[in-house]
C-alpha cells in the first residue's frame, strides 16, 4: 500500500453513494452480475443487493471479484425481505420494465434514496416484485429491439442518477457516516487483513496517515 494508492482509495470512497443501490432479482449470469457492479463502482454506488432463490444459478464468487472487491454485495432469499430490508432504510423503490404503465426514466427523482430493481433478460422481473415497487420505468427505444441487455440498461439508468446527483452537488463531499467510512477503507486497503479479523472476530485495527496498519496490532497465532 503506497501512499498514493491510499489517498486515491479516500477520494474514491468519499463520493460513495449509500442511499442509492441496485437489487438484482435474479439476474444469474455471471458477466451481467459483473457489467452491474462495474457500473455500480463507477457512479459511486456503495453496496448491491441480490436475489438468487435457486443456489444453482447462483454465480461463481469469481466472477465478479474484480467489481465486487469495490462494491459489497448483499443477499436475499427473496424478492419481499429485500425490499423491505430496503424500504426499512428509505429507499424508493424503482423497477425497471418494459410495460405501458411504466414511466420515461429520466422523470424520476434519483436524488432521494433509491433502489434500482434490475430482472433478468428473458424473465424480466416477477410479477410479486412488481406489487412492492413504488413506480415502474422504462427506458424509450425506436427500433425493432424490445428490451436492452440487462447491465446496459443498469448503466442507462444509474448514470442519469450520477448526472442528477452531480448537479445537486452530492458528489461534493463525504455523506457516509464515520463507522462506515473507517470500515470500507481499511476492507479496501487490507482486504486480507480484513478478511483475518472477520474470522476472528476482531476490531480492525487502526490506520495511519499513509494507510499503514498500527504498530500494535497482532495477529493471533
Amino acid at each position: 500500500m503506497t501512499p498514493e494508492r491510499f489517498q486515491t482509495l479516500r477520494r474514491v470512497l468519499s463520493h460513495r453513494q449509500a442511499d442509492l443501490t441496485v437489487l438484482m432479482d435474479n439476474v444469474h449470469k455471471p458477466h451481467n452480475v459483473s457489467a452491474v457492479l462495474r457500473t455500480c463502482d463507477a457512479v459511486g454506488v456503495l453496496e448491491a443487493h441480490a436475489v438468487w432463490p435457486n443456489p444453482r444459478l447462483r454465480p461463481l464468487g469469481s466472477t465478479s471479484s474484480g467489481a465486487g472487491k469495490w462494491v459489497r454485495v448483499h443477499t436475499h432469499p427473496d424478492t419481499a425481505a429485500a425490499v423491505n430490508a430496503l424500504r426499512q432504510r428509505g429507499f424508493q423503490i424503482v423497477t425497471a420494465n418494459h410495460t405501458p404503465d411504466a414511466m420515461d426514466y429520466r422523470e424520476v427523482n434519483y436524488t432521494r434514496a433509491c433502489a434500482l430493481v434490475l430482472g433478468a433478460e428473458l424473465q424480466g422481473v416477477s410479477g410479486d416484485t412488481i406489487a412492492l415497487t413504488d413506480v415502474e420505468v422504462v427506458i424509450p427505444m425506436q427500433g425493432m429491439v424490445e428490451s436492452l441487455n440487462v447491465s446496459v440498461a443498469a448503466a442507462i439508468i444509474l448514470f442519469e442518477a450520477q448526472r442528477q446527483r452531480l448537479a445537486r452537488g452530492r458528489y461534493r463531499r463525504c455523506t457516509l457516516d464515520a463507522a462506515t467510512y473507517r470500515r470500507t477503507l481499511f476492507e479496501w486497503a487490507h482486504p486480507r487483513v480484513a478478511d483475518y479479523c472477520q474470522r476472528h472476530g476482531l476490531e480492525y485495527p487502526s490506520l495511519g496517515a499513509d494507510g499503514e496498519i498500527a504498530s500494535e496490532f497482532r495477529p493471533l497465532v
